[in-house]
């Protein structure tokens, strides 16, 4: 991925950047609608209870009360469903964030740097500077050197920095 998902960088072509700040962003725009749903559907829910039985009780009156009864029900809970679902795919936006915090932290590790240039300082992310309670482990770098197979007398390997 260009420049790691944490990267500053755009993406090239074949490749995609994900930026956890960006994803807490839409998980927290996923649930204020979620949020704004529960509320129109309790206003609706509200709506319609205050609209009491004006059909009546005579035979037309109960065949619509007979149809309306269960669909209103059905509509309701599939309203507050939905609202769930939406709330959840921001949570789970979160939860992606984290992760791909994570593994970006831990493939910088794996390279001998501590965090992405560039990448700013979340709450909550491990291992990223400035981010107080954020552990951050040193991993020492590989000794430079040549191969076993190198040919005698030839310049030392020296590893290319792929820090993220």
């Amino acid at each position: 991925m260009a420049g790691g998902s944490t990267g500053a960088s755009g993406p090239a072509e074949g490749e995609f950047v994900l930026k956890p700040w960006e994803l807490h962003g839409e998980g927290r725009e996923f649930e204020k609608v979620g949020g704004e749903l529960v509320k129109a559907v309790t206003a609706l829910e509200q709506g319609l209870a205050a609209l009491g039985t004006p059909w009546g009780t005579d035979q037309p009156g109960s065949g619509f009360a007979a149809v309306y009864g269960p669909a209103r029900g059905e509509l309701v809970d599939g309203l507050r469903g939905l609202a769930d679902r939406v709330t959840g795919v921001g949570a789970g936006l979160h939860t992606m964030a984290a992760r791909t915090a994570d593994a970006d932290t831990s493939a910088a590790k794996g390279f001998g740097a501590t965090a992405a240039p560039g990448a700013p300082d979340l709450p909550g992310a491990p291992g990223v500077p400035g981010v107080p309670g954020a552990s951050s482990v040193p991993v020492p770098s590989p000794p430079l050197s040549s191969p076993p197979s190198a040919t005698p007398g030839a310049a030392p390997v020296v590893p290319e920095d792929t820090s993220v």
